[in-house]
């Protein structure tokens, strides 16, 4: 178990609530949280810890290599969780993410290399693999990236197995399958769904609804990456990340609106977005034989577990969109996206 980690990103979704389960189930690790603290950071996000004496925040970009030695010094691990993340918007943004998310990791790799760091992990995303078509994707599968911010993800992806090719840099690269859960920004489909079906707004759906994705509850990754962390001989290595749960944009939303007992006519058809993927799904037998680890949390459960979540934390979701996220969302649903 490492003594101090780096988590990038840590007011994020995913980083936020990894940060909250290493210092809840760990009293023997420090963790220092660096992050830009960009629209979707969110320092409300880790109130509950933010006077552990085991935590540290840094406000600072991953970009800037002083702010970045300073947070890397004296760490056992980093993980690499900051990145500009959603499809939508890499497609009007592209620069941002090829910035934050290429530029960054390489920035945040330097470093591991020049002070020594034992073991840095790259959380990539299944995006990366474009369509899955026949089967579900393996590790080397092709890389058909088919948005701005699957080709950043896939370049620096790419980029971190190169520093282990070239220098010898402890490097782990995970690709996780759709995310869920408390605490996620409402611009992702899930507590969109959700936020906009509680008050009473349309669900825009992109194109047919058809599009599949694998879905996973949040702390089912933070789990996998525990162990990922923890295990010894993984350096080189890519790992899927997955539920096995395959379900459809309107199969979601039919449960959202069904365990809210909203209408279905809140379902509202929008132009499909350019190089939508039809089906994102992850082959993890590699971490299931590896690791041991599998899944654990059933997509209803889930599902219930995220509803009561954003049911009681009104505060959390209406302060953010009533910001920059009303303009966002006009932009995209609203004018360029009419039916």
């Amino acid at each position: 178990m490492p003594r101090k980690i780096l988590i990038t990103g840590g007011a994020g979704f995913i980083g936020s609530n990894f940060t909250r389960y290493m210092l809840n189930t760990h009293d023997d690790i420090d963790v220092v949280v660096l992050d830009k603290l960009t629209y979707a950071g969110n320092l409300e996000n880790l109130k509950d810890i933010e006077d552990n004496p085991r935590y540290r925040f840094i406000h600072g970009d991953i970009c800037d290599e002083k702010v970045v030695e300073e947070a890397v010094a004296g760490c056992d691990c980093i993980l690499n969780f900051a990145a500009e993340t959603h499809v939508d918007r890499s497609i009007g943004d592209p620069a941002s993410f090829i910035t934050t998310d290429v530029y960054g990791t390489y920035v945040l790799l330097e470093a591991t290399r020049k002070l020594g760091i034992p073991k840095f992990i790259q959380i990539s995303t299944d995006e990366v693999y474009g369509d899955a078509v026949e089967e579900p994707s393996r590790e080397d599968s092709p890389l058909m990236p088919q948005s701005p911010y699957a080709a950043s993800k896939a370049g620096a992806d790419r980029l971190a197995y190169s520093f282990f090719v070239t220098y010898g840099t402890p490097v782990i690269i995970t690709r996780c399958s759709n995310n869920y859960g408390p605490n996620q920004y409402p611009e992702k489909m899930i507590p969109l769904f959700i936020t906009n079906a509680m008050d009473d707004m349309n669900l825009p759906v992109y194109g047919t609804g058809e599009n599949t994705r694998d879905w996973i509850y949040v702390t089912d990754h933070v789990k996998a990456l525990e162990l990922v962390m923890n295990a010894k001989g993984l350096e080189g290595n890519v790992l899927n990340i997955g539920s096995g749960i395959e379900l459809s944009v309107l199969q979601v939303a039919d449960r959202i609106l069904k365990a809210l007992g909203k209408p279905h006519d809140l379902l509202k058809r929008v132009t499909d977005r350019p190089g939508h993927v039809r089906r994102h799904a992850v082959n993890t037998e590699t971490i299931n034989s590896t690791l041991g680890w599998k899944a654990e949390v059933d997509f209803e459960k889930g599902l219930e577990t995220t509803l009561d979540w954003y049911l009681n934390n009104r505060g959390w979701w209406e302060k953010i969109k009533s910001g920059e996220f009303k303009e966002y969302y006009r932009k995209m649903y609203m004018e360029t996206r009419k039916v």
